[in-house]
Formats: C-alpha cells, sequence, structure tokens
C-alpha cells in the first residue's frame, strides 16, 4: 500500500503542473520505480521519490530524500557507465542505460535507468526524471548465454587442433579421431537444443539457435571426413549439396527451391572447418532474411574451379539484404570476416535483382592440389 507521504510530495515540486496534475498522479502510482532530481541545488539531489523505488532498492524516504542517486553505486559499478550518465546530466540530455546497482542491504541488481531532462518553456532545466526497471535477470541470462557461447566455441576449436594433429598419423587413427569429433559435436548440439529450448528470452534464444547451426556444420565436415577414403583432403561441393539440404530441410519452408550447381573442388583438411563455417553464415544469413514470413523463392549455391581460384557463390532472388543488416557489426559478419582472412579469400555481396548474391574467390593453395604448383 502507498505511503501517505508519496500522495502529497508532488505537491511540493515548485512547477507549474503540480498538485492535481494526472501525470504527477501516474508517477505517484505506477509499479515502475521512479525519481525526481533537482539539479539547481548542490549535488542534483533527490527531491522526489515513489514507492516503488524504495521497494525495489530498500531505502526509505528518509534514507535518500536530498541526496545524490550515487548512493545505489558499488564496488563493481562500471565507472564508465556512471561517466557517461554525469556526462548526459551535464550537458542535459537523455541516456538509457543498463547499470550495475545496490539495494540498502548490499544486495546487487542490474538496473535499467532512463534519465531525461525537463525543461520549462524558457528552455530551462527544472528538474531531471529517471525511471529504473529491476532487469536482473535478463542480464544474467544474456551473461549465461555468452559463457556458454564462449566455452562451446572453445570445444570446437579444441577438437579442431585435435584433429589437425591427428592427420600426420595413420588413415585409421585419422578416421577414428573423425569419428569421436563428429560424436562430441551432436553431444555438444544436443546439449545446445536442450539450453536453447529452456530459454524463454528471444534474444538469448536466438543467439543460441544460431550458435547450434554453426556447431552442427563442424559435424557434418567431420561426418564428410569420416566416410571419405582421403583423410588429407574434404570436397567441398559435396559439404555444400549436404549442408544446403539440411539447412532448407531444418528450416521447415516448402516454398524454397534450392539449385545446386557443383564441381568437385576440394581443399586441404586444415581448411574445411573455416569454410564449412563460413558457408554455415552465409546459408542461414539468406534463409533469416531473403525470405520473410512465408515468402517464396530460389536459393542457388554454385561451387566450381576459377583459373587460379575456386569459387562459392550463394544467391537468392529474395527481398534483397536490408541496409540495417549490411550495416550492422554482428558476430556472424565479423566471424565471416574473420574466416575470410584465415583463408585468404575475398568476398563481395551484390544486388541479384531481385536478392543478393554473395561471391567468395578462394587462391588456388586452398583449391584442388593438381593447381598447386
Amino acid at each position: 500500500m502507498e505511503q501517505p507521504d508519496a500522495w502529497h510530495q508532488t505537491d511540493r515540486l515548485d512547477i507549474e503542473h503540480g498538485k492535481g496534475d494526472p501525470f504527477a498522479a501516474a508517477v505517484r502510482g505506477t509499479r515502475m520505480a521512479m525519481v525526481i532530481t533537482n539539479p539547481r541545488l548542490a549535488d542534483n539531489p533527490i527531491v522526489y521519490t515513489n514507492d516503488a523505488f524504495l521497494r525495489m532498492t530498500g531505502y526509505s524516504r528518509d534514507d535518500i530524500m536530498g541526496c545524490n542517486c550515487r548512493f545505489l553505486q558499488g564496488v563493481e559499478t562500471d565507472k564508465g557507465a556512471v561517466a557517461l550518465i554525469r556526462d548526459a546530466v551535464q550537458a542535459n540530455k537523455d541516456i538509457s542505460i543498463d547499470l550495475l546497482n545496490y539495494r540498502k542491504d548490499g544486495t546487487p541488481f542490474w538496473n535499467a535507468l532512463y534519465l531525461s531532462p525537463v525543461s520549462n518553456e524558457a528552455g530551462e532545466v527544472l528538474f531531471f526524471f529517471a525511471s529504473q526497471l529491476d532487469v536482473t535477470a535478463r542480464v544474467d541470462a544474456h551473461m549465461k548465454v555468452r559463457q556458454e557461447k564462449d566455452h562451446f566455441e572453445a570445444e570446437v576449436a579444441k577438437r579442431t587442433r585435435e584433429l589437425s594433429e591427428a592427420l600426420a598419423t595413420q588413415t585409421m587413427l585419422v578416421h577414428e579421431v573423425d569419428h569421436r569429433v563428429k560424436n562430441n559435436l551432436q553431444m555438444i548440439a544436443a546439449l545446445l537444443a536442450m539450453q536453447t529450448r529452456a530459454i524463454t528470452d528471444p534474444a538469448a534464444r536466438a543467439a543460441m539457435e544460431t550458435m547450434l547451426t554453426r556447431v552442427e556444420a563442424l559435424g557434418t565436415v567431420h561426418r564428410r571426413l569420416y566416410q571419405s577414403n582421403n583423410v588429407e583432403r574434404f570436397d567441398v561441393a559435396e559439404f555444400a549439396r549436404d549442408l544446403a539440404l539440411d539447412l532448407v530441410r531444418g528450416s521447415g519452408r516448402e516454398g524454397i527451391r534450392l539449385h545446386l550447381d557443383l564441381e568437385a573442388v576440394e581443399i586441404p583438411v586444415a581448411k574445411a572447418p573455416p569454410v564449412a563455417l563460413m558457408m554455415n553464415e552465409l546459408l542461414t544469413n539468406t534463409l533469416k532474411h531473403a525470405f520473410p514470413g512465408d515468402r517464396a523463392g530460389r536459393l542457388s549455391v554454385t561451387v566450381a574451379p576459377d583459373k587460379s581460384y575456386f569459387t562459392i557463390k550463394i544467391a537468392d532472388d529474395g527481398i534483397g539484404m536490408p541496409v540495417e543488416v549490411m550495416e550492422k557489426r554482428s558476430f556472424g559478419k565479423r566471424l565471416i570476416g574473420t574466416l575470410c582472412r584465415q583463408l585468404n579469400a575475398s568476398i563481395a555481396w551484390q544486388a541479384n535483382n531481385p536478392g543478393t548474391l554473395v561471391n567468395i574467390r578462394l587462391p588456388r593453395e586452398t583449391g584442388n592440389s593438381s593447381e598447386s604448383t
């Protein structure tokens, strides 16, 4: 139940809209934590707080009235974030930021803070209005996903290194390693799938689903290596066939027509994981963005030798890559850039009229051994 004093606090604010203002009544009654500070007083102190703020932080009104909001900070509060808030106040600008704060009993919580100046008609800043929301559960979920992603990527890197070392041994040993790595990746994929089903946050769930496709792509690499008679070479065309069919089938999109134009191109086994990850990122991105909703369309995958290079082309007749996707520095785009540098490859995104064409060129020392001299 709201404390009686809270109902009258906004009556004491020196502003035209005070007593009886429905906005003030809404601030008093909302379940979102809110405070108002007065920058015209020394140290920009709190001059109003609603009961929701007191419940969230554990402080009483007598504890905090007349104090600067920095009492919520603690030993692990990000000083950089605090500096951004201070700069926004000095510049009389809005700011929205997640900040680690502490309750009166010392327990930490993540605070989604929105701070905005309130000015009069003359442009003078009279107050700062701040709303707070406890988003600890969301931040913890994101941190957990990030830790699990790092763990799984480290496991994949570890298995890939083990495979590279095993290639110096006899064929039977290499096949055995491939078989075990494939099984380990299948176990990782199963754990990822279980974790994904338990996540309710859409962004975290999407990140886990994307990581799952990367692990499954590496699993396809090792399955083909295990089935191949050549333990030193990897056929990009056959892998592209398996990956494209698996991703389109897994998407459940019956309206997508898959066209494959694949010529045999073998690469050293050490190059297989980065090539596989790059193709998986590009195909997954196409299925995600090119055909929104239930839109039908054509997805084309080409693998072919090209003089001193071999090329991989992925084309669609969808809506075209949105500008925000082209400009976004996502983890997937950074991963593609890193893989291209690792392979000494070039990549170009082009309009396909309609749709998008991605063209990758890899130097011949990455391609058929017969081309390398």
